[in-house]
């Protein structure tokens, strides 16, 4: 298993480039529960600026981070960052319009809550699902029109990356977490919705819930 000890801690290089290119606001953008077939996905987004000063001790992605390592990184990214927000799409919303489009949908709410507005963003990945992706009807958010960096793990490489995806992890395990207390028997608690075995097992014993991608291949 691969430990964040065994991975190059996240920089700012790729932010101090975007810096130096004339960006005041830079945000770091990843997503969590994408590949879920329970519960929504969550984008979260972390603007810095030149002057946010240093990292957060042990910040890594938070898929290398203990579940108590990353409640405890919360706080220190919310006090280093310049803004953050994070953004969601329901389970009814994937199944509406295709995971890729709910990923576009749930990051753009972010992005419209926060209380700056950051000209360049850079992504997870390596495809630029904020842009490409198509659009949902939602009118309450606007498609974000500066530039975007689409980096192959950002979420370990990029500082900004690394705390959105601490912020937006323990957030939605959180809510799975609340979830499985009104829906025991799914194990939503530890799976946090992922396709477990025993939670495809349950699926087949009790059905689907309100909560389930119904659209996806549950069992």
């Amino acid at each position: 298993m691969v430990t964040s000890r065994q991975v190059a801690p996240p920089t700012l290089d790729v932010e101090q480039a975007l810096f130096a290119a004339g960006h005041t606001f830079v945000a770091g953008v990843d997503e969590v529960g994408r590949g879920a077939i329970a519960g929504p996905v969550c984008v979260g987004v972390v603007v810095i600026t030149s002057e946010c000063g240093d990292i957060p001790g042990r910040l890594t992605d938070s898929k290398l981070l203990s579940a108590k390592r990353r409640v405890e990184l919360c706080e220190p990214v919310m006090m280093w960052a310049r803004a953050h927000a994070l953004g969601w799409a329901s389970a009814r919303e994937i199944d509406d319009h295709g995971i890729i489009p709910a990923l576009r949908l749930a990051a753009e709410r972010a992005l419209a809550t926060l209380e700056v507005v950051p000209s360049a963003l850079v992504l997870d990945g390596t495809h630029d699902w904020l842009r490409r992706a198509a659009r949902t009807s939602d009118a309450s958010v606007r498609s974000f029109d500066g530039e975007v960096v689409v980096l192959p793990k950002a979420d370990q490489r990029c500082a900004s990356v690394s705390a959105a995806s601490v912020l937006a992890k323990v957030q939605r395990d959180s809510l799975m977490v609340e979830l499985s207390g009104t829906h025991p028997g799914y194990g939503w608690d530890g799976n946090k919705g992922y396709g477990s075995s025993a939670h495809r097992q349950a699926i087949v014993a009790h059905g689907v819930t309100s909560h389930h991608r119904v659209s996806w291949n549950l069992v």
